[in-house]
């Protein structure tokens, strides 16, 4: 038996399932291969095993050959480790780009490789085209769906060897091509948040790793209203789950987290939605990835996101000499949070990205002078 042309990621869901009768309908020879990539923690909400049958069904129903591989120890060392790590420090991680760099487009391509294939599919929403001697990454043409900022953190070889046969379609249209073709995925709910955890409380998924360890919830300017059981349990902007009602002394309005001090174990929060606290226009990152290899220039105008659907917004960009970039945004943005991905666009294309390491966002720990973003001004970029 020959060795097909391409082998399509098979997640089980139906993006991937209609990603493999795209390319099979156009006459491509393909195979299926499903990854696990998490190990059953014995939980119960692992749905790795109900994801594989889905698969194997589907691979079925298009007459197509499918392979297993488990990634589980790959994606423990690459993704979850560091997972772990991030969250501890006080930041908020998006494993998914690692996912992204580390298995699907690492781990995933070597497998593909090795069963004799030239490329690999997925069922994300982006495209790739060929121009100027160079491979690059672009948006979806529905933009609702596309997942270009999870990939930015590709390269040209990457590129070079991938399909993405959904880049051009609604996902009304890919359900639709899936309820037509018979696939029992037509239906199946997109997965949402962290893979890992599923349906699980992530507050009680992360206390398994990253045992409680109460502090104090503080206003900026100190006062004490409330007590939470750890900080790397919240991430800037948030609302949810701070379980702060009626605090003697303050309006019956809803509370926001507005920084997180690691140091001392303190939670900030206020009562309004854009405070201050949270509103930045210059943000520092580690060092960045190019997805042509290198920047477009040392200094240059561009777009960026700095959270995934979160509008692009104008910005200019100053590439250091240590590879890090400084990124000074037109209008003030709100709750920039480090750990998370700032990525960089010039239309429809993906330039690449970095990982946020800080803002010029007021601090509330007295570093800044005056202790107030009414008088202090914003702070030094690293400031948080």
């Amino acid at each position: 038996m020959s060795p097909p042309d391409v082998v399509v990621g098979l997640s089980g869901g139906v993006d991937s399932s209609v990603a493999a009768l795209v390319l099979r309908d156009a006459g491509v020879s393909i195979a299926g291969l499903f990854m696990q990539n998490w190990a059953d923690d014995g939980s119960g909400d692992c749905r790795a095993e109900d994801d594989r049958r889905d698969a194997v069904a589907v691979a079925g129903r298009l007459g197509i050959p499918i392979q297993f591989r488990d990634f589980s120890s790959e994606y423990w060392d690459g993704v979850f480790a560091h997972f772990i790590e991030e969250y501890a420090a006080g930041r908020t991680p998006n494993p998914d780009v690692l996912c992204n760099r580390e298995i699907k487009f690492k781990h995933f391509l070597d497998a593909a490789q090795a069963l004799g294939a030239g490329r690999i599919a997925t069922g994300h929403y982006a495209r790739v085209d060929h121009a100027h001697g160079r491979w690059r990454l672009l948006r979806a043409r529905d933009a609702g769906k596309d997942q270009s900022y999870f990939l930015h953190q590709l390269g040209q070889p990457q590129l070079a060897a991938t399909l993405f046969p959904l880049g051009d379609l609604p996902k009304s249209d890919v359900r639709a091509m899936a309820r037509a073709a018979g696939l029992q995925t037509a239906e199946k709910k997109d997965s949402t948040g962290i893979c890992f955890i599923g349906e699980r409380d992530f507050r009680s998924f992360l206390a398994q790793y990253l045992p409680a360890r109460d502090g104090e919830i503080r206003t900026p300017d100190g006062r004490v209203v409330g007590t939470h059981p750890g900080v790397f349990y919240f991430t800037l902007g948030q609302r949810e789950g701070l379980q702060l009602g009626g605090v003697r002394g303050f309006a019956a309005a809803p509370w926001y987290v507005v920084d997180k001090r690691v140091a001392d174990n303190v939670l900030v929060v206020d009562q309004v939605r854009d405070s201050p606290w949270l509103m930045s226009t210059t943000t520092r990152t580690g060092q960045a990835h190019w997805i042509a290899g290198t920047p477009p220039a040392s200094r240059f105008d561009a777009r960026a996101q700095t959270r995934y659907r979160q509008p692009d917004e104008s910005c200019t960009v100053t590439v250091r000499d240590d590879g890090t970039l400084d990124v000074r945004f037109e209008r003030p943005q709100r709750a920039v949070t480090p750990g998370q991905s700032l990525v960089l666009y010039d239309g429809d294309e993906c330039l690449g990205g970095a990982v946020i390491e800080s803002t010029d966002a007021p601090r509330t720990d007295g570093a800044a002078a005056g202790g107030s973003p009414g008088s202090s001004g914003p702070a030094p970029a690293g400031s948080r």
